[in-house]
């Protein structure tokens, strides 16, 4: 459903990556770690099509990084949900209202809107918190709050760019579990992240970005292998 062939990017003159090939299929969960600067984020964003390769393309479902027109951009990005470390929530709305927005920009219904965000708040614990304002909630309610945002709209994948890097290690623990439940409903979900503690406790995919290539890496087995 998703794949990355032969990328190319680069930022200010310094390569990000090269001759780069990914593919992710529908259901997985994938791990992406790295230390600062191999790309992580950048990965990210380009999936999103915020970034585009320089040279190769990008493929998830029927979308295409080459034949996309601009028009289309914000239709593909209704199919993926995004999960920011910094939350983004807006904090003079309600936690109801920081979800509604997300369907009421593509003039979704009201009864609809109720539905879907009633849905997304159980999904992560927080329909009790819908009222509240984003100041009344700790970190990880915030964040609970960014993944319910995220699947309101049942997005086919589920991208988030280090979603526990403000939390305690507990707490971490916790959103882990919403997003392993998330995946077992079927939603791809793609985390990048520096906390190898959390990334042990998953049966995950994990991909490591060195020097602009993707090393998979195998835990149970202590060794590392190469994809080209």
């Amino acid at each position: 459903m998703l794949s990355l062939t032969n990328i190319s990017f680069s930022y200010n003159s310094q390569s990000v990556f090269e001759d780069l090939n990914l593919t992710v299929n529908q259901g997985d969960f994938v791990f992406l770690i790295g230390k600062s600067g191999a790309g992580k984020s950048t990965l990210l964003e380009l999936i999103y099509m915020n970034l585009f390769p320089q040279e190769g393309y990008i493929e998830v479902g029927d979308f295409n990084t080459q034949k996309i027109k601009k028009n289309d951009i914000a239709i593909y990005r209704r199919k993926l949900g995004v999960v920011f470390q910094d939350f983004k929530l807006m904090e003079d709305r309600t936690i109801f209202d920081n979800l509604a927005f997300v369907l009421q920009i593509i003039n979704t219904s009201k009864r609809l809107i109720r539905k879907k965000a009633t849905n997304a708040l159980t999904e992560v614990g927080l329909l009790h918190k819908q009222y509240n304002y984003p100041s009344e909630l700790s970190g990880g309610e915030k964040q609970r709050i960014a993944i319910a945002r995220a699947i309101i709209n049942d997005p086919m994948i589920l991208l988030a760019d280090e979603p526990t890097g403000n939390l305690d290690p507990e707490t971490a623990f916790e959103i882990l579990e919403i997003f392993k439940k998330i995946n077992k409903n079927g939603t791809t979900v793609i985390i990048a992240t520096h906390n190898y503690d959390l990334v042990k406790k998953t049966d995950a995919q994990i991909l490591k970005l060195d020097s602009g290539k993707i090393i998979k890496v195998v835990l149970k087995q202590k060794q590392i292998n190469t994809n080209s």
